[in-house]
């Protein structure tokens, strides 16, 4: 008889910030609230949402790594087996709690994404251009901006591509 499956993957938003804890013998275990949305269209065609909430869980030190970088709205993709367990609560009543083991996270990069502070723009690096009192070099065709000999971007006889100056040894491949 062949063996089953048991494999979740999601792509979703934290809905919260994750909690790292330390078991009593020590392992660290890392707990997310992962939001997924999906939309569809309902019967009279109009555009619906559903979100959805996964419990997400993380062990041992790729735990204690992960919770120096994700925040509350960071974009992740999850892979990982659905492990549901039983227990009792305090007031008596049996109860059931299903989550996903993560094996595997990758940070999509959208959303919080565990960025602390602004990101500063600093604009393309200055290179130094012909005088201001210069129009283009000789042999470049008429409309074509200044220091570039070939009309394209970067000077690229071609136009699509940077100049690099013709030395071919700076080349790392």
């Amino acid at each position: 008889m062949a063996e089953g499956l048991n494999r979740a993957m999601l792509l979703g938003n934290l809905g919260q910030d994750p909690e790292l804890r330390y078991t009593q013998g020590g392992r660290a275990v890392l707990n997310m609230r992962l939001a997924t949305t999906e939309s569809y269209l309902d019967r009279d065609g109009n555009r619906k949402e559903r979100t959805d909430w996964h419990n997400v869980v993380v062990w041992g030190k790729r735990a204690e790594g992960l919770a120096k970088f994700l925040r509350k709205g960071s974009s992740i993709f999850v892979e990982g087996s659905i492990r549901t367990s039983s227990f009792e609560g305090r007031d008596g009543q049996k109860r059931s709690n299903t989550e996903v083991n993560a094996r595997n996270i990758l940070l999509t990069g959208g959303g919080g994404g565990g960025r602390r502070g602004p990101i500063e723009d600093e604009g393309p690096p200055s290179e130094p251009g012909p005088p201001a009192d210069q129009g283009p070099p000789e042999g470049a065709p008429e409309g074509a901006p200044e220091g570039a000999p070939g009309g394209g971007p970067g000077g690229d006889p071609g136009g699509g591509g940077a100049d690099f100056g013709g030395d071919d040894d700076d080349i790392p491949f």
